[in-house]
């Protein structure tokens, strides 16, 4: 969403009316290089909040394990668990939660696993491959009014998938969510220009 909101601020800012391809190609490389350092942040921000995730859930352990007493281990394995999940829990269920816990190794820092890194370098892809659908017409279509409109169409195809899919990830109204995010989307994209960003 990140990505595709950048490379819409480029393509909707320029100018059809009196644009040639040297401003044309101008948008375009700006547009690459946005995201491109817009995936280096998002990745950033994904390895920061892994590490953060990962160093709560090392404090929780050292908490259960410090504990003067099981029922106060039982209160910090309640209050780390999802209020539905704890509201099910019962004495005994936290007991078997709190000596399996205790068995377990807790490492003295959290640490980004090779995985956690694989997962920030998909996040970047990501944002950058979001840069693609709407300039390719820019590349492929001489004529920059019918590009501008191609570029717009497939944009907008972009929100309507993106928000549907968000949809059936939060098991909410995917299809509402597909026309949601083309009218937030397209704010965001407005706001953004007309705030000159």
């Amino acid at each position: 969403m990140v990505g595709l909101i950048m490379v819409l601020t480029f393509t909707c800012s320029l100018s059809v009316a009196h644009s040639g391809r040297g401003e044309v190609r101008q948008m375009l490389s700006g547009a690459f290089a946005c995201n491109v350092v817009w995936g280096i942040i998002d990745g950033i921000f994904y390895l920061m909040d892994s590490l953060s995730t990962r160093g709560h859930i090392i404090a929780t352990l050292r908490k259960v394990r410090e504990a003067t007493d099981p029922k106060q281990a039982h209160q910090v394995i309640a209050d780390a668990a999802h209020p539905v999940l704890a509201s099910v829990l019962v004495e005994g269920d936290l007991e078997v939660l709190r000596q399996k816990l205790n068995r377990l190794r807790i490492p003295a820092h959290p640490v980004l696993t090779a995985r956690t890194w694989r997962s920030a370098g998909g996040v970047m892809l990501m944002v950058l491959i979001a840069t693609l659908p709407p300039t390719l017409p820019f590349v492929f279509v001489s004529n920059i009014r019918v590009a501008s409109r191609i570029s717009n169409a497939v944009a907008i195809a972009m929100l309507f998938g993106l928000g549907y899919a968000y949809g059936l990830y939060a098991h909410h109204r995917p299809w509402g969510w597909a026309f949601s995010m083309v009218v937030l989307g397209g704010a965001m994209v407005w706001l953004t220009v007309a705030f000159g960003g």
